[in-house]
Order: C-alpha cells, then structure tokens, then sequence
C-alpha cells in the first residue's frame, strides 16, 4: 500500500557495529545504536584498552578493588576479574570494603559485597570507622548534625582504603569513579579554587609517591552504561549481566556538594554528550603556573600519615570529635596545627598504626 502511494518503507535498523542484530540500547558517548552482544565487547574492550594503554597493572601485582557494594564497584569487580582471566593480566584480585557506621545503608550494602566474595571468588576485608577511629558516622551525624558531615566521611574513608589496602599488603588499588565523578570532581575543584587537587585530579592513577598508588580504570566510561539513573529506563552493562549491587543512595549526603555539580554536569550531556569527556580532556590539559606555590607533601606527626601540614586532616577532625569541639576540624584556622604541634611533642609523636587517634590502619 506505502509502495503504490509512493511511499517507501523504513529500513529495519541493526545494530551499528555488527549489522546483524536489532540494537538494544544507544551508547551516550558516541550515539551509536548497538545490540547487546556488541555492547558487552566494546564496554569490555574499551576499558582493556585504557588497562593496557596507562599500564595500570604488572603481572604477579596484588590489587585490591574498594567494593562499596553499589553499581561502579560491583561492575568494575565483575569486569576486573574477568579480564583477568580473558586477558592473563596475572593479577591477584582482593575485595576491599569500608563500614563507616551508618545503619540502614552501610551494614546492608555490606550483605551486597558478602555475596560478590562469593560470587566473583574474591577475597574480602572489610575495615570499619569504628575500629580505626574510635567513632561511627551514626555517633558523628548526631554530634554535628548533617551539614559537614560528607566532610568527616571522605576524609576519614580515604584513609581507611588506605590502612585497609596496607593490611592486604596489596601494591595498587583500583577504584569504580567513573567519567562522569571525574569530570565533577574538575569542576568542584575549579569552583573551590583548589589548585593541588586540580593538578591532579584526572590522572588516571596517583598516589604513586604515597603508601599505595590507585588507579581509575573506568575514567573514560560513562555512568549511564554502568548502570542508569533509577528514574530513567535504560538498559546498560549492570542491566543486561544481572548483577547483584545495591542502589540506595547514603541517607547522609542529600544536601552534599557533590550533588549541586553532579545536576550540573547531566544537564550538559543532556544538550551535548560529550560534554563530560570534553571536561575530562580540559582536566588534562590545565597547566599551573611555575609561580604558584603548591602543597609539600610530608607525613602526620601524629600518626605517621601522608599529611601537607604537621597533623593530617583525619587528625584534625578527631581532635575535634575528642574534645567535643567538631567544628575545630572543619575551621580553616591555623592555629589548630600549631596546637597540635605542641599536643605532638608532649605525647613524643606517637605514630602507632593502630591507635584510635587517627583511624589509623586507612581513598
């Protein structure tokens, strides 16, 4: 009927690497509409590439992968380990988690992670706040409220990754930020004006000269193929393998700063995909100025931590929970590392691992 009307009819679409089967899903990088088969080769490739091209790992390396039991560590755990195998990167795969102390999320993401160990193979440590600093995020939110609290949580979290990878006497650690918490995190450090950190914060591995160096295999992959926005309806990696991963977002960090960035950076891909790569790659390529003083990194005097200043900000911010003065730890004041000098001295800089003072056994 179309055809004697003069009107022909639609091509049937395939998929537009293999042209043979119907497409599932539309990349969000490069819009291409590919089938599932091929989705699960280039997503896999694609990260072997960027593996294989930074040089991330050596054969014989103990890798730990900080598995918070939610979508990028899930996937990356699965990807990682199958890799391994595929590919003989020759790599001994451990599961690394942190428990801050937040109940109703944590302890039940925790179940998530139990079950991966179980599922992928892979041996699991689990390392908590409260055994490491002597304090939960529960007892932290209920003496300072929900304002500062992601402050006391990031810092303190990535130094029990840090204490808990030095326990698995590992040699990297990897992580599940992805291209779009890269680009983010560009941005928040523009917006702060924080030029150490700026420096640094799209290399795909660092802490090359600190404890143990950590690596971002996923840097040029997009959220949206790990896993979709709830509210969305897509179909992504996460999706199409069936994994088993936790989606509750922290009950604590509503109000983060993050999140104002995170909305930011959606509503440029909204209007142009690549947005989030393009902000990755001008990341990349800022350079500071030989003028500008940067941070001299030593260690804490207090713990024995990599610290710019003579007590590491974990230290700070315990002092204050302490003396039940919290909002010491977050004061841009001077003074305090003055103060904490002279505590230093009287107490003969103890730096023992595993004191309280410090959560000292530690992103």
């Amino acid at each position: 009927m179309e055809e004697a009307q003069g009107v022909k009819p639609k091509k049937k679409a395939f998929c537009f690497i293999c042209n043979q089967r119907k497409p599932a899903l539309k990349r969000p990088k490069t819009l291409d509409q590919i089938c599932r088969e091929c989705f699960y080769a280039v997503f896999e490739d694609e990260i072997h590439r960027v593996i294989v091209d930074n040089q991330l790992f050596k054969p014989g390396e103990r890798v730990a992968i900080g598995a918070s039991g939610g979508k990028d560590s899930t996937v990356l755990a699965y990807v990682l380990s199958e890799l391994n195998r595929r590919h003989n990167y020759g790599l001994d795969l451990f599961l690394l988690s942190v428990d801050e102390g937040i109940t109703g999320y944590r302890d039940d993401s925790l179940e998530t992670v139990k079950r991966n160990e179980i599922q992928y193979g892979l041996p699991l440590k689990v390392v908590s706040y409260k055994d490491l600093y002597g304090w939960t995020m529960d007892e932290i939110v209920k003496l300072i409220g929900l304002k500062n609290n992601c402050t006391f949580c990031g810092v303190f979290r990535r130094q029990a990754l840090d204490r808990g990878a030095a326990l698995l006497k590992v040699d990297k650690l990897a992580t599940g930020h992805n291209a779009d918490d890269i680009a983010e995190t560009v941005l928040l450090n523009i917006l702060r004006g924080d030029i150490a950190r700026l420096s640094r914060c799209t290399s795909i591995t660092t802490g090359e000269d600190g404890p143990i160096p950590r690596c971002k295999p996923f840097k040029y992959t997009y959220e949206k193929e790990i896993l979709p926005n709830l509210n969305q309806v897509s179909f992504t990696y996460a999706y199409f393998k069936r994994l088993d991963y936790f989606s509750t977002e922290c009950i604590y960090s509503p109000n983060a700063y993050r999140g104002f960035a995170r909305e930011f950076i959606k509503d440029l891909e909204r209007m142009r995909p690549r947005a989030i790569l393009d902000i990755i790659r001008s990341g990349e390529n800022f350079r500071i100025s030989t003028s500008t003083k940067m941070p001299e990194q030593g260690t804490c005097e207090r713990c024995g931590y990599i610290s710019s200043q003579k007590w590491c900000k974990a230290c700070v911010l315990l002092e204050g929970l302490n003396r039940g003065l919290p909002k010491l730890g977050i004061s841009r004041s001077r003074g305090l590392n003055s103060d904490h000098t002279k505590d230093v001295k009287r107490s003969n800089g103890t730096k023992n691992i595993e004191s309280k003072q410090c959560g000292t056994l530690d992103f």
